[in-house]
């Protein structure tokens, strides 16, 4: 059963929302050529402490995963794009890191999701001559495209054919079975949010409802893998992955953008 937030729950919720997008913002700054991603592992864990803010992955335990996960964010590498176990790393010029952070403060959960370039600036939308810059516009593309899907009176199934209209048309092959999701106590809630569907089908969408919504695919395979750490999922041919995501409150107005970095 999905949780109706009040306006007043909202306004909580956006003040984890923009101390998400402050962390993103900052490992993407620190996100460079020599960096361990440990290092960004342990400016996140201090960020989180000074904040006073709980991790949403520290201890979790869900059962696809091998937990507890032990770590405060999600740090993937190349063709890995989902539930990355930081590990030591040392980043590599070109290589695509995707960051996927969650936090509860004062009770209220945001969540949020980027991947970066490392060593590149971040306008991929400017280098359409690069794969791994048009695989991460692909995604930011169908992540703008599912937001403005998400108005009171639509559904949900709007909301995952936009998305995943995008990744038709760039040529991309979408995974369903690990897509957005409802959020507000805790960071995992009813709905589950494909990043591909039917218009005109599904949940009905009423001002209140809040999700994350995160368009996730490979360069190549819509296909996973899990490595032998039991957290970290790849794409099965070994292709490069990206991942947006955003926590996007559905209000009279329209959609309200929770982490949003800009």
């Amino acid at each position: 059963m999905m949780e109706i937030k009040t306006p007043a729950e909202i306004a909580k919720m956006a003040v984890t929302g923009r101390f998400v997008a402050e962390v993103l913002t900052e490992l993407s700054r620190l996100a460079r050529p020599g960096v361990d991603v440990m290092d960004l592992e342990h400016r996140a864990r201090a960020m989180v402490a000074d904040r006073g803010a709980e991790s949403c992955y520290w201890d979790y335990s869900p059962s696809f995963g091998r937990g507890p996960f032990r770590n405060v964010i999600c740090l993937s590498v190349d063709d890995a794009v989902l539930h990355g176990l930081p590990a030591p790393h040392v980043l590599a010029p070109g290589e695509l890191l995707t960051m996927d952070f969650a936090v509860s403060i004062d009770g209220w959960v945001a969540d949020s999701a980027v991947t970066v370039q490392v060593g590149f600036d971040d306008d991929v939308a400017a280098r359409p001559d690069d794969p791994d810059a048009r695989l991460i516009d692909s995604t930011r593309r169908a992540l703008d495209a599912g937001i403005a899907a998400a108005v009171p009176g639509g559904r949900l199934g709007d909301v995952s054919a936009a998305i995943g209209a995008v990744a038709a048309a760039d040529g991309y092959r979408v995974n369903t079975d690990f897509g957005g999701h409802g959020l507000g106590r805790t960071m995992h809630e009813d709905p589950h949010v494909p990043n591909a569907g039917r218009a005109g089908r599904g949940l009905r969408l009423r001002p209140g409802m809040v999700l994350a919504l995160e368009p996730w695919w490979a360069a190549g395979t819509d296909r996973i893998v899990y490595d032998p750490d039991g957290w970290t999922i790849r794409s099965a041919d070994g292709s490069r992955t990206a991942h947006s995501e955003h926590t996007v409150a559905i209000t009279d107005d329209g959609p309200l953008v929770l982490t949003s970095r800009g």
